[in-house]
């Protein structure tokens, strides 16, 4: 049977149209109002549309905007019978008294532009469907960005006046004094790390960053662990490089702290059998939810952090790692990252909560000699990540250049939009794939692990 959607008439407000336009004819003010929520594209009529254009670039140019000056306008641009005319122009200033009901006019039309757009990419989509020419996975994500390009529209924010933040701003600053905590953020779980950040804070964008092989994607688990377990935050992770299964082996080995050989090969003596049941145990109750698709848009990873925010109260978000994220199409993959780099940054902002990023550092560090310690500059394919991010830390540890000291790795907190930068080090296990704090101490209850409390990495 054949579809007959597009032959129906597109949701429209014309009314609404002739409203808003007569009170910007009106009323200097309303255009400011009008523009803020509006564009050209979301008038229906092609005569509103251009009416609309014409007084926006009159009112850029500081002209006084009235029946007069946009009729002169149109006249210039031989658009006069395309507006319908000076005399519907004049109808639609006689049909308002004042341009007080502008937004709200407003906010109706670009209901109706949201449903007519949402028609015309579905409408497309739907076609594409019928001829089966498209690879799926390529339609799905043009159905997916088309639908998110909508939704991003409608999520603008406009100013607030500082009356109205600071009550709340103040009552956040009294209930830290009273606490006097030092972390007012996510606890990473290492001590000295968390006094230089005071943890990671809510919208904030987090890179972690380094060569390969030196132990990025172990501190996001790490992290992790200490957030679900200790302090029962739900995280999300996106693992685009390991399996769930794969993730899941890292964190038991950590956690129980087994030898990560021993528990590949399976070779596991009978001490370790008691680690790892107490080290499931406490896995088992922590809300950590793994995603681990190996192709993965940005639109897919944002619309599932969304579903997992709203189901679970995400409390920080892990992707591992940005690289391997897929943009929208552009002309350089550094304009792909760049776009993830931004969009990272605004899902933080969007669900309040950290996200950690996972990033490669680029070759520049592997041909610099000496320590071959990394810097700002070397962050891979995009200067954005610097720029977006509110954190970059870089984790650089010394022995696999051949320099000593073994077993210790340093977090470079090369950025912090917030805070003080500077170096915290940290003890790695390399077979346990654990990175601790100097002093070997973990937060770990007597009942589920009292025998590990005296083990010191150093």
């Amino acid at each position: 049977m054949a579809d007959k959607v597009t032959e129906r008439t597109q949701p429209q407000a014309v009314e609404a149209e002739a409203s808003v336009l007569g009170g910007m004819l009106l009323e200097r003010s309303a255009i400011g109002r009008a523009v803020e929520l509006l564009d050209d594209t979301c008038f229906y009529l092609d005569s509103h549309r251009t009416i609309f254009s014409t007084i926006c670039v009159l009112y850029d140019k500081g002209v006084p905007v009235d029946l007069v000056t946009v009729t002169e306008e149109l006249k210039k641009r031989k658009q006069l019978d395309k507006a319908g005319g000076a005399s519907y122009i004049s109808v639609l200033l006689e049909r308002v008294a004042t341009g007080a009901n502008v937004e709200y006019h407003a906010r109706i039309i670009l209901e109706k532009a949201v449903l007519r757009k949402l028609i015309q990419s579905t409408t497309g989509i739907v076609q594409r469907s019928y001829e089966g020419t498209d690879d799926v996975d390529e339609l799905l994500d043009d159905a997916e960005n088309k639908i998110f390009s909508i939704r991003q529209s409608r999520l603008k924010r406009g100013f607030v006046s500082v009356r109205t933040l600071i009550k709340g701003s103040f009552e956040a600053i009294e209930e830290l004094s009273k606490r006097k905590k030092h972390i007012t953020g996510i606890e990473s779980g290492f001590v000295d790390l968390d006094r230089r950040t005071s943890g990671f804070q809510n919208s904030d964008f987090v890179v972690v960053a380094s060569r390969p092989s030196m132990g990025k994607t172990s501190f996001a688990l790490n992290v992790a662990q200490h957030a679900a377990i200790n302090t029962r935050v739900p995280v999300g992770i996106f693992s685009l490089e390991m399996s769930k299964e794969q993730v899941v082996q890292r964190m038991l080995c950590s956690e129980a702290r087994v030898d990560a050989q021993r528990l590949r090969t399976g070779y596991l003596s009978d001490a370790d059998w008691p680690k790892l049941t107490a080290a499931a145990g406490r896995l088992n109750e922590a809300p950590i939810y793994i995603d681990d698709s190996a192709v993965l848009s940005i639109w897919e990873l944002k619309s599932k952090a969304r579903r997992l925010k709203s189901e679970v109260d995400l409390g920080v978000l892990m992707v591992d790692y940005m690289q391997l994220i897929s943009g929208p199409s552009s002309e350089n993959r550094q304009q792909e990252i760049s776009a993830i780099s931004r969009s990272l940054k605004a899902l933080a902002k969007e669900l309040d909560i950290p996200i950690l990023a996972m990033s490669q550092l680029s070759r520049a560090v592997e041909s610099r000699g000496g320590a071959r310690r990394p810097v700002l500059s070397d962050l891979r394919e995009s200067g954005a990540i610097e720029q977006d991010a509110d954190v970059v830390i870089m984790v650089y540890r010394p022995e696999l250049y051949g320099l000593q000291p073994e077993g210790v790795a340093e977090l470079i907190v090369a950025k912090q939009r917030n805070g003080p930068t500077g170096t915290e080090k940290l003890a790695f296990v390399k077979q346990y794939t654990r990175f601790e704090n100097m002093s070997g101490v973990e937060e770990v209850s007597p009942a589920e692990g009292a025998d590990e409390l005296g083990e010191v990495v150093s």
